[in-house]
């Protein structure tokens, strides 16, 4: 009998409509909402309800929480978890949780494009093809990973692409990992390393996303180096490059100690010293700013902030 936690956090599938017709994100107590007659006959869940919320409302404190629950319910001998969450901050949550949890047993990030009471919900597959998939011995060792819609995830690419059609998640230009056919775990790839950097602190490092942008400036950048932020991520464009006007605010925030990591805004591909001129990817790489290769901005901001509490090298973090 395999042993499933399910760690239940808020977000759509724990919603329901208030009198204006208007959904409320997680209001439902996890039994209203959690069907589990269709679980596999030889797989026992039980139900753990850590955090009520909408998922934009989930902070890396809360994340915390959840990993610790985790780590100690893998100690009492369940086989894997799932956890639902909200799918607005779902790719990020489900990032850092692969990032913090240093164990091989599955883990899977699920939630639902609409509430479990709405016409068409996907609420239901979503939870039972998760359980499916945590139950499975295929899923071991290969990190957090997010099910949806009858597709397995990695978490470090997975990405939300409809703001509410069913087919709610992609990884673009890696594809999923494999699919849910029923009840039936078919994978089709795994990653092919595992990057996790447990936490030592426990105080939560600032740090902030700056997007560039034609003829942005440096008034952002100056505001978070007097705020004293520890990292900023930022989202450059192409290769790697940024408005000229922002390269005099970077130095100066590298002269404090602040740490820069440069990722793209686009779609695929990685940050590289292809351009020599000033501002540049190459021009940012030899003042110290560190490459995210083709990590997406939000997704570089956890990996630095799991770095940083782990006392990992930032370079070495973010080398492939």
């Amino acid at each position: 009998m395999k042993k499933i936690a399910l760690i239940t956090t808020g977000g759509t599938i724990a919603s329901k409509q208030n009198k204006e017709g208007r959904l409320v994100s997680g209001v439902l107590a996890s039994e209203d909402y959690c069907d589990l007659e269709e679980i596999p006959s030889d797989t026992e869940v039980t139900i753990f309800s850590l955090l009520n919320k909408p998922s934009m409302h989930i902070s890396l404190e809360d994340l915390d929480l959840i990993a610790d629950k985790i780590l100690g319910l893998f100690d009492q001998g369940f086989h894997g978890a799932v956890i639902t969450h909200g799918t607005d901050s779902l790719e990020e949550a489900a990032y850092y949780l692969d990032l913090i949890i240093d164990h091989s047993n599955p883990v899977v990030v699920t939630g639902s494009q609409r509430s479990s009471s709405a016409s068409g919900s996907d609420a239901d597959t979503n939870l039972i093809q998760s359980i499916c998939a945590a139950s499975s011995d295929k899923l071991f060792g290969i990190g957090t990973v997010v099910v949806f819609n009858e597709r397995i995830f990695s978490a470090k690419y997975v990405k939300k692409e409809h703001a509410y059609n069913l087919q709610g998640f992609e990884s673009f230009g890696y594809g999923h990992l494999g699919t849910i056919d029923g009840q039936k775990v078919i994978l089709y790839q795994k990653p092919a390393d595992r990057q996790v950097y447990p936490p030592v602190d426990n105080v939560i490092p600032k740090v902030e996303i700056i997007k560039c942008y034609l003829d942005a400036d440096g008034l952002l950048i100056d505001a978070c180096t007097n705020f004293n932020v520890k990292g900023i991520i930022l989202e450059a464009n192409g290769r790697g490059q940024i408005a000229p006007n922002q390269m005099e605010s970077i130095l100066k925030a590298i002269e404090k100690g602040i740490q820069f990591v440069l990722t793209t805004s686009s779609e695929q591909g990685r940050v590289n010293t292809t351009y020599d001129y000033y501002a540049s990817a190459l021009h940012l790489y030899e003042n110290g700013v560190v490459l995210g290769s083709d990590m997406n901005s939000k997704k570089a901001r956890l990996k630095l902030i799991a770095l940083l509490r782990s006392h990992t090298d930032v370079n070495k973090g973010f080398t492939d």
